[in-house]
């Protein structure tokens, strides 16, 4: 198999919904394929099927849109092993480049330009085993973790997690969203603010925009 093609979903332009660089116009690269099974995952449509695409080939649809930041995103992108040198030939054609992971695999291999979004996993996602602790060794400054609360017990376990790991110190930032339908963001702002968190509340911009729709 050719080490310079990858499985993709869909690759479009939009305003990115999420993390640092939020309202930025962003072309997003979707991966196929995710190892993991959270309960609100928004994607599962990526889960399966796709098109093979060469580098070269990604690299002509994003150029059309003659964007500044490119987001790599899935499913769960580094499932897909070729995902790595992806990341670095995008670098290298002087885009700002993201990549949006679970935190389930190895970022140790990501290319040091790369800004890394990555989760850590709650107990109510479902896959709170898949954590892969050891990531946290490799993030950066300009890195951000993101946390999805469902609940009240989430919200403690995410506080609790901050403080072992000291995130607040590690990354550029730690960002905490309302699952989408399942905890109401007021209160999560209100335990955010009772608790005077160090982190960033955010909601998920393009969903507010246009619903929960592939391709936005």
């Amino acid at each position: 198999m050719n080490d310079n093609s990858l499985r993709i979903t869909e690759i479009f332009y939009s305003l990115q919904g999420e993390a640092r660089t939020v309202g930025c116009p962003t072309v997003f690269v979707r991966l196929t394929g995710c190892p993991l099974r959270c309960v609100y995952c928004d994607s599962e449509y990526a889960f399966f099927g796709g098109e093979r695409k060469t580098f070269a080939e990604v690299a002509e649809q994003v150029s059309r849109y003659q964007p500044q930041h490119v987001c790599v995103t899935g499913g769960e992108p580094l499932a897909q092993p070729a995902c790595l040198l992806l990341l670095t030939y995008l670098c290298d054609l002087g885009y700002q480049v993201s990549l949006e992971t679970s935190g389930a695999m190895d970022i140790s291999g990501v290319d040091s330009r790369v800004s890394i979004v990555m989760d850590l996993k709650t107990p109510a996602s479902g896959e709170q085993d898949k954590n892969r602790y050891e990531n946290i060794a490799f993030l950066k400054q300009k890195d951000q973790v993101k946390f999805v609360i469902c609940d009240e017990q989430d919200y403690q376990w995410s506080r609790f997690k901050i403080d072992e790991y000291q995130l607040v110190a590690c990354v550029g930032e730690v960002l905490f969203s309302p699952s989408f339908e399942q905890v109401r963001p007021v209160e999560l702002a209100e335990w955010i603010l009772r608790d005077r968190l160090k982190v960033r509340f955010q909601l998920q911009l393009h969903k507010q925009l246009w619903g929960e729709k592939p391709g936005v």
